[in-house]
């Protein structure tokens, strides 16, 4: 027969096989700070993002979550670091150019869906077409008529090579047959500071990191790269009323891990960043132009979610004849 100690001893041993589910939530702590890298320069649709879902998930963990810069090679460069870091919980990335990288760049240093599990997925943005203020277009046609009849004269903005912007720019290129140069900046804050400035004519940027520029008067929106217009510009027609056939394109934000991160930690972390999500749906959509959508609670359904957006992308690619780089 089992003396006391025994049996309790027995009995801290068993218990986590019979925890439930949401238990292992709890069972995970994180005791130092953790860095959520951003694999573009500060100031574009990552980093806003972040910035709103950051300090609310880091409440619910009891410790402080660190907004990383790590710009370069279209997210690839941060990317590939979290990829190859340590499986513990303190090195995370929120990448909207996830699923678009590998539809653009014909070789990876990681696998974007198998190197990584998914935490949760902050929401869902149309990109913006927009123009310089002093860009002698008024809408969308008049646009297009004129790159159309002054090829090569103009640049579109991008936030680096494999990002869904420079996705966007090539959609508007293939789809309105135009020619003009796309160039490539270290992010989407830079991309956007080059169109103010003029340095730039034309971009696809993201709605987080242009919407504050479009409100203020620093860039002029033509439409959303949607079927319908959004709550966050309801001035601004979308695509489809703007004529611009085929130009749809929207971007997402998954958080993942390293795919040998412990299922104890995924569901902690899982927990912290959907509940922030939550509790911040409305301040994503004002600021930032994103919207949350259910059906990303688990890493199985973030998965999916990325694996099919990369097939999707690289379709619509191929479709519009633009070969990898």
């Amino acid at each position: 027969m089992l003396n006391r100690r025994q049996a309790l001893s027995l009995g801290v041993l068993a218990a986590p096989a019979v925890l439930p589910a949401g238990a292992l939530a709890q069972a995970w702590r994180p005791s130092r700070p953790i860095r959520l890298v951003v694999p573009f320069a500060p100031g574009g649709s990552n980093d806003i993002v972040s910035r709103l879902i950051a300090e609310p998930a880091s409440q619910t963990l009891g410790q402080p979550i660190v907004i990383e810069s790590r710009a370069g090679a279209g997210s690839v460069i941060g990317s590939e670091h979290v990829a190859r870091a340590a499986p513990d919980g303190y090195t995370l990335l929120i990448n909207s150019a996830h699923a678009t990288v590998p539809a653009i760049v014909e070789r990876m240093p990681y696998d974007p869906v198998n190197d990584f599990v998914g935490l949760a997925v902050a929401g869902f943005s149309p990109h913006a077409l927009v123009v310089n203020p002093r860009f002698p277009a008024q809408n969308a046609r008049e646009m297009v008529e004129r790159l159309r009849t002054n090829p090569g004269q103009y640049n579109i903005a991008t936030a680096g090579l494999g990002s869904g912007v420079h996705l966007a720019a090539e959609l508007l290129r293939s789809t309105q047959r135009l020619q003009a140069e796309v160039v490539h900046y270290r992010g989407g804050g830079p991309s956007v500071v080059a169109l103010v400035a003029g340095e730039a004519q034309v971009g696809t940027p993201t709605m987080a990191s242009s919407i504050g520029q479009i409100r203020g008067g620093g860039l002029r929106a033509l439409c959303v790269l949607a079927e319908s217009r959004t709550p966050a510009l309801p001035d601004v027609p979308s695509a489809t009323e703007a004529g611009m056939t085929g130009l749809v394109h929207e971007e997402f934000f998954p958080i993942v891990a390293p795919a040998a991160t412990p299922p104890e930690i995924v569901s902690a972390l899982a927990a912290a960043f959907q509940a922030a999500i939550r509790q911040n749906g409305a301040r994503l959509t004002e600021m930032a132009g994103v919207t949350p959508r259910a059906g990303f609670e688990t890493p199985d359904q973030v998965k999916t979610l990325m694996t099919e957006m990369v097939a999707r992308y690289s379709a619509i690619l191929r479709e519009a004849g633009v070969p990898k780089q």
